[in-house]
């Protein structure tokens, strides 16, 4: 069965929202939660690090599984974990079940995850892979857009549980669409992995000096947005005082900007190359990040000075993300999976660090966030150039 580029990127897409609905649709409820489970909202916002180690390891383990098995059963079989623990979620009294299920739950988001770039690599490669990539986070990226919005309204009209019982549906819709929609893409052909050679792959990745250079911009990027993604609850519901009808708002201009980045991406990808747009995105967001830097320094942070520069460094994933998976998968095509599994366990580990630094600070300021994004930002600029100069000089030598 031959798959369109089209149709590949809304089943894909639909597979990878799962994450941006598991980690932005509970935010609003943030407080809500903590007053129930009696813990403050800084440490419940650790339930955001804990939902990524989570993330981390589900992808680190199932992404060989998947290059052995076959996509689909993969697919299934996490989707069934991140149901039921969802419907568990509902239940918990305390803070440490709720870091317990949530870690669950992203055991099985990870499982599904991991497979959505390895789809993309088995369907399509070069350009082509990078095209699809964009087209499917431009859709994908409309999941936190409208998660916010719809976890506020759930919340509205019973409580926070309910946030978690549809995440249970979507997660049933997806084993549903998957099932009946997305044939097998894994190529045939190939044998089984041993534990030793699952380490040996993983080692290849980790020994390729190029690959952990795009490794490191796709990781350190989204640790600095995941640090704005965890304190946002604290900036704008307490700091800024913003209400919780109004956060979804203001929190989801950052989606419209990336949605934006991935346009601006495809059009430039018709006479750039993927790691042009790839050190672009990173020049941009370390500008973003020393301005949100300056304002915090100088006193001038506010909602109009502060919510502008965080939309442009959030934007900037839009051009970073999708360039630098698709140049790490066409340097390890023979298992994307398993290239993908790593990249997205420290991609997400980072993200995880990040979400930790952030909340480890209780008190009334936005340096955490900004001294983490600006960190996370410059050692991504940093790695890039480092470990895969050389692969982006040639690149632009023969551009």
């Amino acid at each position: 069965m031959t798959l369109s580029s089209r149709r590949v990127a809304l089943l894909v897409a639909a597979n990878t929202a799962l994450a941006p609905f598991a980690i932005d649709a509970y935010l609003p409820a943030m407080s809500a939660i903590a007053g129930h489970i009696g813990a403050s909202i800084h440490h419940t916002e650790l339930s955001l690090s804990t939902f990524l180690a989570g993330f981390a390891l589900g992808q680190l383990v199932f992404g060989p599984v998947s290059d052995r098995v076959g996509r689909k059963p993969v697919l299934l079989g996490g989707l069934v974990v991140f149901l039921l623990a969802s419907l568990v979620i509902t239940t918990v009294d305390s803070l440490g079940e709720l870091l317990g299920w949530r870690f669950v739950q992203a055991l099985g988001g990870g499982a599904t995850v991991v497979n959505s770039a390895a789809i993309v690599r088995d369907c399509f490669k070069g350009r082509e892979a990078a095209k699809v990539m964009s087209t499917m986070a431009i859709i994908m990226l409309m999941a936190p857009l409208v998660a916010p919005v719809v976890g506020s309204g759930l919340l509205y009209l019973a409580d926070w549980w309910l946030i978690f019982v549809f995440l249970a549906g979507y997660a049933g819709f997806l084993m549903w669409l998957l099932a009946t929609r997305l044939p097998e893409t894994r190529p045939p052909g190939r044998s089984a992995a041993t534990p030793a050679r699952v380490l040996a792959n993983y080692a290849s990745v980790l020994r390729d000096r190029r690959a952990m250079g795009f490794v490191a911009a796709a990781s350190l990027s989204f640790a600095g947005l995941f640090a704005f993604v965890t304190a946002s609850p604290f900036l704008y519901l307490e700091h800024f005082d913003l209400t919780p009808s109004l956060y979804p708002l203001v929190f989801g201009v950052n989606v419209v900007a990336m949605v934006a980045a991935n346009r601006l991406n495809i059009r430039l990808l018709r006479w750039r190359t993927p790691l042009q747009n790839l050190r672009l995105g990173l020049g941009i967001q370390l500008g973003a990040a020393t301005g949100l830097a300056f304002m915090v320094a100088s006193g001038l942070e506010s909602l109009y000075t502060m919510v502008p520069l965080i939309m442009l460094f959030a934007g900037t994933i839009g051009l970073i993300a999708p360039n630098a998976i698709t140049s790490l998968l066409d340097r390890f095509h023979h298992m994307s999976a398993t290239a993908a599994a790593l990249q997205g366990s420290l991609q997400f580990s980072c993200g995880a660090l990040a979400g930790v630094l952030v909340g480890a600070f209780e008190i009334d300021s936005a340096w955490p966030m900004v001294g983490t994004m600006l960190g996370a930002s410059l050692a991504a600029n940093l790695g890039i150039r480092v470990l895969a100069g050389r692969a982006m000089r040639s690149c632009q030598d023969a551009a």
